[in-house]
């Protein structure tokens, strides 16, 4: 029986990889934007996943690092002719160095405060790009120079950003720093004591999480290809990574993948009733929350026990004499 399951997983993933590769050649238009949109949701609900499920800085404020990504693509792109990966490659590299600005701030918080402080500085960016002159105040800008991409080919950028930011959460849980965010998850004190740096595994969380938010932040501004402040920093980001994590399961690696799929779905079925559709994700995230408090993915484990990425390491058995 457990030689049976050490060939599931490869299995699946491969079945998985064969699909995604091919999906742009064998569906329609249409069904392969939505897919594209998946793997976008996807990418920000494992990098809300990292801080909130494995570290526990529950943040507010991560649109903050979609906003900066996106208008780092617009004004590098559109007013420089800077190429357009290399922008995204940019703005995320800004990012990393805006979070680690803030991080002496912000760190001195904790629960709650930190979650409304990452907030307040988000919001704070809406009010000040809205007054700087740099990036046409409060201008709606049309990002012209995505607009020639063929949908195969934002398709599979965001198809290599997906797996990538599966596999920087993947590696990094299974490193000593992965190890030591979730102590400090489960207990500060106790990860203090057995000599854990905690302000410097959470700055490593953080700052990773700053420049892949960014770097996905400019992906999602290639696929919608227009910005201004009030969108781009909008906190509609982070209430989308927070559903996506709650109802797939926080805490586990395939609950961002499982809670992109159903929020995508169900905001594409109700885009027609935009204000219907924030009831209809709260009463979903209420029924989930009640029935299945671990979501989706995390009752699953907690039922039958399989993972198909485990952040866990598995320790070697002892060979029987």
């Amino acid at each position: 029986m457990n030689n049976k399951k050490k060939f599931v997983k490869p299995i699946i993933l491969i079945v998985l990889a064969v699909v995604l590769i091919a999906f742009p050649f064998v569906g329609s238009s249409y069904m392969t934007s939505i897919l594209t949109l998946i793997l976008i949701y996807m990418a920000m609900g494992q990098m809300w996943n990292l801080m909130g499920g494995y570290a526990g800085m529950l943040s507010l404020g991560m649109q903050a690092f979609i906003g900066i990504g996106g208008y780092s693509l617009t004004i590098l792109s559109v007013n420089y002719g800077v190429n357009i990966y290399l922008a995204v490659f940019m703005g995320a590299i800004l990012c990393a160095l805006f979070g680690l600005a803030v991080s002496p701030a912000i760190f001195k918080m904790s629960g709650v405060y930190f979650a409304i402080g990452s907030w307040i500085i988000a919001e704070a960016l809406i009010i000040f790009f809205s007054n700087w002159k740099f990036v046409g105040y409060a201008k709606d800008w049309g990002i012209k120079t995505v607009y020639s991409m063929s949908k195969e080919q934002l398709y599979f950028t965001t198809l290599i950003m997906g797996v990538v930011s599966v596999l920087v959460v993947y590696r990094l849980l299974r490193t000593k720093t992965g190890l030591a965010l979730m102590a400090i998850r489960d207990n500060v004190s106790a990860a203090e004591v057995m000599g854990i740096n905690i302000y410097k595994t959470k700055l490593t969380c953080y700052v990773i999480s700053c420049f892949m938010t960014g770097l996905i932040g400019g992906i999602m501004y290639m696929y919608q290809g227009y910005i201004k402040p009030d969108t781009g920093f909008s906190i509609n980001w982070t209430i989308a990574m927070t559903f996506i994590v709650i109802i797939g399961g926080l805490g586990t690696m395939e609950g961002p993948i499982v809670g992109a799929i159903l929020y995508v779905v169900i905001t594409q079925i109700m885009y027609n009733f935009p204000g219907m559709s924030m009831i209809v994700l709260g009463i979903i995230a209420i029924v989930v929350i009640l029935v299945a408090p671990s979501g989706i993915m995390g009752t699953l484990y907690e039922k039958t026990g399989f993972q198909l990425l485990s952040p866990r390491r598995s320790i070697p058995k002892k060979s029987e004499k």
